[in-house]
């Protein structure tokens, strides 16, 4: 298990995943809408998005997750109001990661927040799930192609979930105070739209 640095571009936001290991979480790569959304909405395709349109993401438990420096500069997002919370950072729109709720003992953290370059695969594993390869924004290839949320995925998924809301590792959590609210009032995106 490594600790694997977290920061910003601008390096205004950092921090640090503790205990990170191939098997302490997983590690995939996901073509959804919302991802591309998500990577559009902070003006970053270019450097979030693969060749294919997918976002590579490390999911873990939210206990891992330390900022020590500017957690005032996270900011929040949400496509509509009952979606995802989606984490940047307000100085340079890096993209931290993706959580459910405060409850809930998952946290995406976007490649782009890992300061990992060059060690990625060795700290995190290979890429295990390739998901909703339909919305790719052009066509993966097929060891790179999964149609949906693959099951095998959605199985082990459950199961480290289930595992760490035991364990309580849903907590501390950089995203939520201890009233369970999220630490910046999100923007709803289907709100301003209308």
């Amino acid at each position: 298990m490594v600790d694997v640095p977290l920061r910003c571009d601008c390096g205004v936001v950092s921090g640090v995943a503790k205990n990170v290991s191939p098997d302490s979480g997983n590690h995939i790569v996901c073509y959804c809408k919302d991802c591309q959304a998500f990577a559009h909405f902070l003006e970053r395709e270019d450097v979030i998005l693969d060749k294919y349109g997918g976002t590579d993401i490390f999911q873990m438990v939210p206990a891992q997750i330390q900022i020590h420096q500017r957690k005032d500069q996270i900011h929040c997002m949400r496509l509509n109001p009952k979606g995802l919370f989606r984490w940047y950072t307000a100085c340079c729109n890096t993209p931290i990661g993706n959580t459910m709720s405060a409850g809930f003992p998952f946290v995406g953290v976007i490649h782009n927040f890992m300061d990992d370059e060059g060690v990625r695969d060795e700290n995190l594993g290979p890429v295990i799930y390739y998901s909703f390869g339909k919305s790719a924004t052009s066509t993966p290839p097929d060891d790179k192609n999964d149609k949906g949320f693959p099951f095998l995925m959605m199985l082990r998924w459950t199961y480290k979930l289930l595992m760490a809301r035991i364990r309580g590792q849903h907590k501390p959590n950089t995203f939520f105070d201890d009233e369970d609210k999220p630490v910046s009032e999100p923007i709803v995106l289907n709100a301003v739209n209308k």
